[in-house]
């Protein structure tokens, strides 16, 4: 468990004898605008909540999210975070034979691992940009019966198009997808459709409301796949996954849905311009930012450089960033950095220049 995870703010405030809140996280995907405003202060009000059991099967919260994805309540299934659906996953759908799309978040192996699967890998490669080859994996995919892809993926921010995704989907029926779309709502508008309406009996799609709304603490995530999928989860679920302040919170997001509209548009455009300029300030020479859809980027770091040195350099300004050497396909030459606020994301570009031995 958590063997491939990323920075621990706890770890490294008490390595350099500060407070975590002295610590800026640039190693969680976490949206930088913080959490929707209001959410906050209904839940300060609501304390009282934690007296009582919560709703057993978390019912209202899995329909606000249906209401906010526009797809059935049947067709919403609320969990743990979304973490709790990919350790059930294999067992949920009786997988034999699992494939996982990567470089990826290495969750997805240990959930399989959990369920005595040792997953195989498609490996995406740095000279096509971590680009998914859609065709490349189709041919391989008839001997696998599970496919764990994230999109857009983390750590490298590739976007498979949804037309791509759902004509693969389609064509291997046989076949069923887990299809992580945590960081879907952070792409821009005329590219974040999702696979949610898709309405296929092998896609199991993850939704979580951690990174876009700034909740990761609460633990809600949500499955969304037809009813007889969901029905393969639902019967591995235990009462009270879902506390009840995570299902408070959720249910505002449903009852407030223009505000959460709005507040989604202002994050991608900030994002947007934070990572215009953010690539502006790195040398090209020195540095090779992939593209990415989401809120992070992905950073090839030259050949005298390691990720555990730089890393360590942007420790000792309090910066923490994501060490890429433990994802399975990358290795010690890649750190992820998550865009923060203006004022961060340019004294993060600043150390890191001068970590890499970059001129001004």
């Amino acid at each position: 468990m958590i063997q491939g995870h990323g920075g621990n703010i706890f770890g490294l405030a008490q390595q350099l004898g500060c407070q975590p809140e002295d610590i800026v996280d640039l190693s969680s995907n976490i949206n930088p605008l913080g959490a929707l405003p209001g959410l906050i202060d209904h839940l300060k009000e609501r304390m009282d909540r934690i007296r009582v059991l919560p709703e057993v099967d978390a019912g209202s919260a899995a329909r606000a999210i249906a209401a906010l994805l526009g797809v059935a309540d049947e067709r919403v299934l609320a969990g743990g975070g979304t973490t709790q659906f990919i350790y059930t996953a294999c067992a949920a759908l009786e997988a034999r034979k699992a494939l996982i799309v990567g470089p990826t978040y290495a969750d997805y192996a240990d959930g399989c691992r959990v369920c005595g699967i040792e997953p195989e890998f498609f490996l995406t490669r740095a000279e096509r940009d971590f680009a998914v080859d859609c065709e490349r994996l189709a041919a391989v995919l008839p001997g696998y019966d599970t496919v764990f892809l994230c999109n857009p993926n983390n750590p490298t921010g590739h976007l498979v198009d949804h037309g791509t995704l759902l004509d693969l989907c389609i064509r291997h029926p046989r076949v069923r997808f887990v299809v992580d779309e945590s960081y879907l709502p952070f792409v821009a508008a005329d590219r974040s459709q999702g696979m949610a309406n898709c309405l296929l009996d092998n896609v199991a799609v993850l939704w979580s409301v951690s990174k876009i709304f700034g909740m990761p603490g609460l633990r809600a995530g949500f499955l969304v796949a037809n009813p007889p999928m969901i029905d393969r989860f639902r019967r591995l679920m235990q009462p009270w996954s879902v506390n009840g302040l995570a299902q408070e919170a959720v249910r505002f997001l449903g009852a407030n849905r223009e505000a959460v509209a709005a507040f989604i548009g202002r994050t991608r455009l900030y994002l947007a311009e934070e990572m215009r300029l953010f690539r502006q300030r790195l040398p090209a020479d020195r540095l090779t930012l992939y593209p990415s859809a989401t809120s992070y980027v992905l950073i090839g770091l030259p050949a005298d450089r390691t990720a555990p040195e730089v890393c360590r350099v942007l420790a000792e300004q309090r910066l923490l960033i994501r060490n890429c050497a433990n994802f399975h396909g990358l290795g010690p030459s890649y750190i992820r950095i998550a865009l923060k606020d203006a004022a961060t994301n340019e004294t993060v570009a600043r150390h890191l220049r001068a970590a890499v031995g970059a001129a001004r």
